[in-house]
């Protein structure tokens, strides 16, 4: 058993026919001494036969196993752990300090500051990490994971409820790559004042979901506007407070956004979409979205693709068709829901380029006969 998990049929079979037991069950010593001299390559290839568990398990054989496994591996789940994880973290850090990417999600709470501690102090290239629904920690993990892993660029603590604004400002201080960050119902710490940081800090960031993180205002989505130019994806959905001027702010100063989440965001105004509408006829004048002039194709690829603005209730037909009709990307027909307006029975009228496209071809066949 690790963590919880049974180690697989597969991966007993697999040990049974690499590894000779003597009559106590002990290793045979030839064989040990046959199979320790693996080359490296060779036993990373065996190995990710496996899964995460597998490379766990082989990481105790020997010595010369443990060292080729824990300098070869660069990615970790243990999000298959139903148990003791927070043990199993505190094993495998001082193990495998080479991670890049560690997983950590959970279905119930089982880590511990210290688990986090051990992965900062022991895993400085670390640069994916995902500790969504990790309620058990305190501001202690984010503290640790600004001082040891300064390289992270995506950051998943969706969920994690016990986290300060203030140590989420203080981690983007160190953390300054971070391009990716999961902030998804975190109530507390994602605050204006956290995003004021991260619009200071990190400037390279380019995804950033704020779900259902209900205290955040025009003044914290207008500094992220303003300090992360690059950012293509935000997830806005259930922050009730913005107003049009959020909307307003990352069409004058996000050109490269593609995703937008406004669900629930019942304040905003035909003026936001309009503002985006008008945004997109600009940059593609003077060719911001590309080196090349933009054709009919081109023109699908960039800009928009996606936006969610159902319950959106304030929001009438002519603006949200003059949104659709500046980005094509944006679609209404089945099997390619990019405009969700769920909730808006207003916008029912709202069609996409693909409507009008058939529409016209069935007028020439009509003419043809």
């Amino acid at each position: 058993m690790v963590g919880g998990r049974p180690v697989t049929g597969n991966l007993n079979f697999w040990f049974r026919s690499l590894m000779v037991a003597d009559g106590r069950g002990k290793m045979d010593g030839a064989a040990l001494n046959g199979w320790k001299d693996l080359p490296m390559e060779l036993l990373l290839r065996i190995v990710s036969r496996g899964d995460d568990c597998t490379f766990i398990v082989a990481s105790g054989v020997c010595t010369g196993w443990r060292d080729a496994l824990c300098t070869g591996l660069t990615h970790l789940s243990l999000s298959w752990c139903k148990e003791n994880m927070n043990n199993l973290v505190l094993s495998l850090a001082p193990k495998f300090t080479k991670l890049q990417s560690i997983s950590l999600r959970q279905n119930k709470p089982q880590l511990e500051d210290n688990a986090i501690e051990a992965i900062a102090n022991q895993c400085h290239d670390l640069r994916d990490l995902d500790l969504s629904k990790s309620h058990g920690l305190s501001d202690r993990s984010l503290y640790a994971l600004a001082h040891g892993c300064p390289c992270l660029t995506k950051l998943n603590i969706s969920g994690c409820s016990a986290f300060s604004d203030s140590a989420l400002a203080y981690l983007t201080g160190f953390c300054r790559n971070l391009k990716n960050l999961n902030l998804c119902g975190c109530v507390k710490p994602a605050s204006d004042r956290a995003l004021e940081a991260i619009g200071y800090n990190c400037s390279q960031l380019q995804s950033l979901n704020l779900g259902w993180c209900e205290s955040i205002t025009d003044i914290g989505v207008i500094s992220l506007a303003l300090g992360c130019p690059d950012l293509r994806a935000l997830d806005l959905c259930g922050c009730v407070l913005i107003t049009d001027e959020s909307v307003i702010a990352l069409a004058n100063g996000c050109p490269r956004l593609r995703s937008l989440g406004l669900y629930y965001c019942q304040n905003i105004t035909d003026r936001a979409m309009y503002s985006l509408a008008a945004n997109s006829r600009v940059k593609s004048k003077h060719g911001l979205w590309g080196s090349v002039p933009q054709t009919s194709s081109s023109n699908d690829k960039e800009g928009l693709m996606n936006l969610n603005i159902s319950q959106c209730t304030a929001l009438t037909p002519p603006a949200v068709q003059a949104l659709c009709d500046s980005f094509p990307a944006l679609h209404t027909c089945a099997g390619r829901h990019s405009l969700i307006i769920s909730g808006c029975l207003s916008l029912t009228s709202v069609h996409c380029a693909c409507a009008f496209q058939a529409h016209h071809k069935a007028a020439l066949s009509d003419h043809a006969y």
